[in-house]
């Protein structure tokens, strides 16, 4: 259709218009009994369903929007470098083509049925309240509610690493890391402790033990008692409640930036994994009849602990929530516009590429994606790869008529404005002529903040304009000051006050913040402002009520100009204290005012319009008294209980997950990290390993899928029932034949729970020599150890099942040498068996239920072949085609492709890029020096393969020593992180750094090279310098 512009319009308005003008109007297609009539479904619910009126605006808005893009493209064209400008038309032509590619491979069923879902329920869209529960606008209505939820108890698990979190007086503005975010992390978790059906709240967050900070930020532990408790003692319980968590990891005395903490997440996810594993078993003691008490979702606010929450989830098989706050893409849109910096340089000081990467990550692993306002969906997260909101809503029309999506998905976007407290606030109801009632002791009750500000002021009685918002170039104060200085009638009726954080020395502030507080101080000097403009140095978490409580009572008004203000929580604390507002057009304060109705939205660039906005307010008596009216009445509607209601509801619409393992267990008897050696327990372990585990021979996919990507599970069943049994009874009898319970591991499976250490060998190369070679001095110098029994062995591979036993043959290495192989690059996990010469393999099933989720299954495979089939080489006349299918190393979780010439294929980014845009979500692996890829699931990997073993086997994390070379596959950043050791052998796999060369970001921000958990062989690895790094590493002894 490419020369019917118009058609596409007017088809796009008919998708956007929404729903009809009588939705109460059932649909004759709907009553049909017979076959589906494409005419008639158009007739009905087009062409009479629609108002024509907003049809028509809808197709000139889409018309507009059209020639508007256009005209903002050549504009961007003209502020930015040629190269940016190319880049952001090739991201658009990508998205376009990703999507008809989609498109098309969905349209073989019911593509005319799309459309229905589009105009009926777009809740996690913010565009209609159909779906949405009601509010709660009454305290009726919440106890009703409430009485529902008595019965359950959740555990949720909150993530916020960077910044300092504590439950009173937050230090917000401390530093640019400490701020709204702060605030509504730890609110959410104590509102949600105080939440009927909700039994514990952990807040997870970075422990600093520093000089530099209170030692409040050193306590491990911090409970966050309920602002209200009346009514809830009675379901309180031993560890109930909401709790800050803090879990040491990076530098242990020192606190630093969020920019920095890249390399250590991993060391968060292994703690925070021990910390949730605990914590379930002292729950399930308490509530679960002794069954382990799972987190119901683990939510990740902010790039940093989104990335850490896909990793827990994926580890634990627990539903992902997150929450964005603020976005990389659009700051790094914002900082190439202003030109200051080159990319390398902005990736250099905010790691802005590893910042993105794990924003796509979040929208891979995310069941629910919580925004505060539509803005966030429409502007933010569409510049994603991983979202696409007109796909989207393809999918989810597809998902709700039970249609095949052929492996695609998309997380689901909900918005929730956050909550506040409201019942402390009493709106100040005075003015400054009134005289202040004094206390007992005849003193003045006025809060000491109060004569901080006023002391500023000539005429303190006058009108003060408040903004509040620390000094950063993008809260735009320097525009404020500007507009301010510059009217002369706004200067005559009110005063400005800037609490903009707490400061000591302008010198010792970070260099954005303090360019601006100069440059404000420049200003007021300028406009000769002295006596009108209040800034004071200091004030506390406590002193912002009583700053909002002034404000009302010279009647005042509230100001945010920043540029873009994702939702603006200070406007919903100041409409609560009875300020009107002027705030910026872009962001949340457009969803807030549509509900509260107080305010004056402005251009946040338009100087004069602010100026007069504000003088607006002040001159005019009557609208100010109807906007601080409006405010107060509406100000419910973001309360809270009204958030962890919605919150809740949406939690409940996931599908619950957890370690597939335990939903089989019926009693709490066996305890799986019981170091029991008797052989009652080893045959306890058979019979629980046999309820999923299959031999395998030869590595080849004897289980096949559906056409819906899953498994037969009545073939399934018998399949590892059937072997199973026979080898239950085999090891029965060789446990009676020897009636030993040595410290061997002979009669126990697996033998990872025993082992004192575990060395994972994961060396990845193109050839076998260099590897058998490493295989073979590791085994030499641990040789004594390998007979005790004491030191147990993991191979981690990309290698399959097949290849491995091959390799081992050749080798002369037996596969009991290995308790466990991770294969195909985490897609696979064998445990090596003693009772089969034919089959030595064993296959944990349920490891591929752990990792399953999202997998793409056929319709990933298809896009991939088709992608492999896209990539040639022209040289010589001739096209070569240089990525092929490798279906025999393909197995049911790990799409693996052949590369005929490494140099010439995308950077693998490119390819996870096309998958993300296709909404396919896995894990794309460049391995053996770049002539294999593997694609796995997306929450799979090498080293959450080693998770798994920790969560099902009790494998201790910190008793692993993991060998790498000096490079590896693009999954190599994985293995290095982490509370393991491990132990990089210099010289080896050198080859492989060229397939880092076109990262994203460099291995240098993900890689702490100085960590004490990482050592370095010499050149060379000799046997003599492998001993003497494991006697560093306490394997052996000196």
């Amino acid at each position: 259709m490419a020369g019917n512009d118009w058609i596409n319009s007017y088809l796009e308005a008919i998708l956007d218009v929404g729903p009809g003008i009588d939705e109460a109007k059932s649909s004759l297609l709907l009553r049909e009994r017979g076959r589906f009539s494409p005419t008639r479904y158009f007739v009905e619910e087009v062409i009479t369903g629609f108002d024509e009126t907003d049809f028509h605006r809808t197709w000139l808005r889409v018309c507009a929007g059209d020639a508007e893009s256009a005209g903002e493209e050549y504009e961007a064209g003209e502020h930015l470098e040629g190269e940016e400008a190319q880049r952001r038309n090739k991201r658009r032509l990508e998205r376009e083509r990703g999507r008809r590619e989609a498109v098309a491979d969905m349209s073989e069923d019911l593509s005319e049925g799309e459309k229905g879902d589009i105009v009926s329920d777009l809740s996690s869209h913010g565009e209609t309240n159909k779906a949405r529960l009601p509010r709660i606008s009454s305290v009726e209505t919440m106890e009703a509610w409430a009485s529902q939820q008595k019965g359950k108890k959740l555990y949720i698990v909150l993530i916020s690493l960077h910044g300092l979190i504590r439950g009173e007086n937050m230090e917000l503005g401390r530093d640019s890391d400490t701020g709204g975010q702060v605030k509504y992390v730890v609110e959410l978790a104590r509102a949600l402790g105080s939440i009927p059906g909700v039994y514990r709240v952990d807040l997870l967050t970075r422990q600093v033990s520093s000089p530099e900070v209170d030692w409040s930020y050193g306590e491990p532990t911090e409970m966050l008692p309920p602002r209200n408790s009346e009514g809830l003692m009675d379901e309180m319980g031993e560890s109930s409640g909401a709790y800050i968590v803090r879990v040491p990891f990076g530098p242990k005395d020192k606190y630093i930036q969020k920019e920095l903490l890249w390399p250590y997440i991993p060391e968060f996810v292994d703690g925070a994994l021990n910390h949730i594993i605990q914590m379930s078993k002292v729950l399930g003691e308490q509530i679960g009849n002794g069954h382990p008490v799972w987190p119901v979702a683990i939510h990740g606010h902010y790039a940093d602990a989104g990335d850490s929450a896909a990793l827990l989830s994926g580890a634990l098989n627990v539903p992902m929530l997150f929450t964005g706050h603020s976005f990389g893409r659009d700051k790094l849109e914002q900082l190439l516009r202003q030109g200051r910096l080159s990319r390398d340089e902005i990736n250099s000081t905010y790691k802005i590429m590893r910042r993105i990467e794990a924003e796509e990550l979040s929208l891979d692993a995310s069941e629910i994606v919580i925004t505060s306002t539509r803005q966030e969906i429409e502007e933010q997260w569409r510049l994603y790869d991983g979202f696409d909101p007109i796909l989207e809503r393809k999918l989810r029309a597809r998902i709700k008529r039970n249609v095949n999506c052929y492996g695609r998905f998309m997380p689901r976007m909900v918005v929730i404005p956050p909550g506040m407290e409201f019942h402390h606030i009493i709106p100040h109801d005075g003015d400054m002529d009134a005289e202040p009632e004094p206390d007992e002791d005849g003193n003045s009750p006025d809060p000491p903040i109060w004569t901080e500000i006023m002391r500023f002021f000539s005429n303190p009685r006058k009108p003060m304009i408040l903004a509040l918002a620390r000094p950063d170039p993008k809260k735009n104060l320097t525009t404020l000051v500007k507009a301010f200085g510059e009217c002369r009638p706004l200067r005559e009726l009110a005063n400005l006050t800037l609490i903009m954080g707490s400061r000591d020395n302008i010198d010792e502030m970070s260099g954005p913040n303090a360019s601006v507080l100069l440059s404000i101080l420049k200003l007021i000097d300028k406009y000769d402002l002295y006596g009108q403009v209040a800034y004071p140095k200091h004030h506390k978490q406590s002193d912002v009520p009583d700053i909002y409580r002034l404000a009302a009572k010279t009647k005042g008004v509230f100001i945010n100009p920043a540029f873009i203000e994702p939702f603006g929580l200070t406007l919903i604390e100041a409409a609560a204290h009875g300020l009107p507002i002027v705030a910026t057009k872009n962001g949340g304060p457009v969803d807030i005012d549509r509900v509260l109705d107080n305010s004056i939205l402005v251009d946040p660039h338009d100087q004069q319009a602010i100026a007069d906005a504000l003088l607006k307010l002040v001159a005019d008596k009557h609208l100010w008294a109807k906007c601080r009216a409006n405010g107060l009445k509406n100000i419910h509607l973001f309360s809270w209980p009204e958030h962890c209601k919605t919150y809740l509801s949406k939690i409940a619409s996931c599908k619950p997950r957890k370690p597939r393992w335990l939903q089989n267990k019926n009693d709490g008897s066996d305890d799986e990290s019981s170091e029991s050696d008797s052989p009652s327990d080893s045959l306890r372990d058979i019979h629980d390993i046999s309820l999923n585990l299959k031999f395998s021979f030869d590595g080849s996919k004897d289980i096949r899928e559906n056409i819906d990507g899953s498994l037969d599970s009545g073939d399934q069943r018998s399949k590892i029932e059937n072997a199973m049994q026979t080898w239950s009874k085999g090891m029965a009898k060789s446990a009676q034949k020897s009636g030993s319970t040595t410290e061997k591991g002979d009669q126990k499976f697996p033998a990872l729970r025993r082992r004192k250490h575990i060395i994972v060998i994961a060396v990845d190369s193109d050839g076998s020599s260099g590897f058998a070679e490493t295989v073979r001095k590791i085994f030499e110098v641990l040789e004594t150890e390998r007979t005790e029994g004491s030191v147990g062995f993991i191979l981690a591979t990309s290698l399959n099942i097949r290849e491995i036993r091959a390799f081992l043959e050749s080798e002369g290495l037996k596969p009991t040498d290995f308790d466990s192989f991770i294969c195909n690059s985490g897609g696979d996990l064998y445990y090596s068996s003693l009772h089969s010469e034919d089959s030595p393999f064993v296959v944990d099933l349920y490891y591929h239920s752990h990792i399953e989720y999202r997998w793409g299954g056929e319709g990933l495979r298809k896009t991939l072949v088709r992608w492999a089939a896209s990539i040639t080489d022209k040289k010589g006349g001739k096209e070569e085609h240089i990525v092929v299918e490798d279906e025999e190393t393909s197995a049911d979780y790990c799409y693996s492709f052949k590369v005929q010439k490494p140099g010439v294929i995308p950077p693998v980014r490119e390819v996870r890029k096309l998958m993300r845009i296709q909404a396919l979500r896995c894990n794309v692996i460049y391995c053996q020096n770049g002539s294999k890829i593997n694609v796995i699931p997306v929450l799979a990997s090498r080293s959450q393969a080693l998770r798994y073993l920790y969560l099902r086997w009790g494998m201790d994390l910190s008793k692993v020593v993991v060998f790498v070379g000096e490079s590896g596959d693009t999954d190599y950043e994985g293995l290095l992180g982490g509370i393991h050791k491990s132990v990089v052998l210099s010289g080896v796999c050198s080859s492989a750094s060229g397939l880092h060369a076109n990262r994203s970001y460099p291995l240098a921000d993900v890689i702490c090279n100085d960590s004490p958990n990482i050592t370095r062989t010499s050149q060379g690895c000799s046997s003599s310098d492998l001993r003497a790094q494991m006697e560093e590493l306490g394997l052996l002894k000196g």
